[in-house]
């Protein structure tokens, strides 16, 4: 083992580095073959200058570490090279001159679009839209409501109870106790929002979207809230629907309605839609009971009033042909993307 043996291997180094490129596994390899601290050529070289006679070792080791040199810069601007090669491959892959890619575009939910369109119907009117708690206590929930606690409607087969006096709102009726609580008539609200009860199947939801409205001041009638509620629908659906009241309960009105309107679809002469009716119920309404006054503190010999309360999915099923209930709340975008 002599000079002749570096250069052998000198040789060999920069033919192997040669062949590996820009390919960070080959270089790697070579390195190792060569530089590398437990196998490498350097080291079984500089092992062999013990077996040298003391004249030769001189000018081998100065050729050793000249070689050691050699190899050690010619691997680093290897890896220089492979860093500018993923650089310009990384630059290759993403042109920063093209345009961005576009946003998909995000579309009203049909439930919010209804929800918009009655509250500004209600807005022209002379509405307030107020808003409450999903999470209420059993006071505003029932009890102000007149529903005492043996009330069906109370059943924790129908209600989600969170505690002993704490639920998920049922209806959006509580908001209204809780206007007339910290306000004195004239009343004039909207009240849209959540509301939960223990319900599932095609035109039902544990969790679904209701706008009640309530109207308390001296002098209110029957007449108004008729008038009020054919108003509102002729301006939702159109100008020709019919509207009629029969005789329902409730138990925060009295007397109560449920309201119709002609059918939509048929124009009364008999559809799948109205079950050959030519009627199609939309709300429930009634005269405010003067109990649930007495509950909040409104003086019910002097002021009267009249709610009413209609559900935002049912509304949006009809306008816009939905005919399951539980594809509203799906997430699936082919529906949103209709309405964009």
């Amino acid at each position: 083992m002599g000079l002749e043996r570096l250069e052998e291997v000198r040789a060999s180094f920069l033919a192997d580095l040669e062949r590996a490129g820009v390919d960070a596994d080959a270089v790697e390899r070579v390195r190792v073959a060569y530089a590398g601290r437990r196998s490498g050529l350097l080291q079984e070289l500089a092992g062999g200058l013990r077996e040298l006679p003391s004249e030769a070792k001189r000018d081998y080791g100065r050729a050793l570490n000249e070689l050691k040199k050699l190899v050690e810069e010619r691997l680093d601007e290897a890896k220089a090279r492979v860093a500018e090669g993923r650089a310009a491959s990384a630059d290759r892959r993403v042109d920063i001159t093209l345009p961005g890619r576009r946003l998909a575009r995000g579309a009203e939910h049909p439930v919010h679009l209804v929800r918009r369109r009655i509250e500004e119907i209600f807005l022209r009117m002379g509405y307030d839209v107020e808003d409450g708690p999903e999470i209420e206590d059993d006071w505003h929930n029932f009890e102000a409501l007149n529903m005492p606690p043996d009330h069906p409607a109370r059943d924790d087969q129908d209600t989600f109870y969170i505690g002993a006096s704490h639920l998920l709102r049922t209806h959006t009726s509580p908001v209204q106790a809780r206007v007339m609580e910290s306000r004195q008539p004239p009343i004039r609200i909207v009240v849209p929002g959540r509301v939960y009860r223990r319900d599932s199947d095609l035109r039902h939801s544990p969790m679904f979207h209701q706008l009640e409205g309530l109207v308390v001041d001296v002098g209110i009638t029957v007449g108004h809230l008729k008038a009020t509620l054919e108003t509102f629908l002729r301006a939702l659906f159109s100008d020709d629907v019919r509207v009629r009241l029969r005789p329902g309960f409730f138990p925060f009105t009295e007397p109560s309605a449920e309201v119709d309107i002609s059918c939509i679809f048929c124009a009364q002469r008999g559809c799948g839609v109205c079950s050959g009716s030519g009627w199609i119920e939309i709300l429930g309404s009634g005269m405010v009971d003067p109990r649930v006054f007495e509950a909040v503190g409104i003086d019910p010999e002097r002021y009267t009033g009249f709610a009413f309360g209609l559900g935002l999915d049912r509304v949006a099923m009809l306008q816009y042909g939905i005919p399951d209930l539980r594809q509203l709340f799906a997430g699936d975008q082919r529906l949103t993307r209709q309405f964009e």
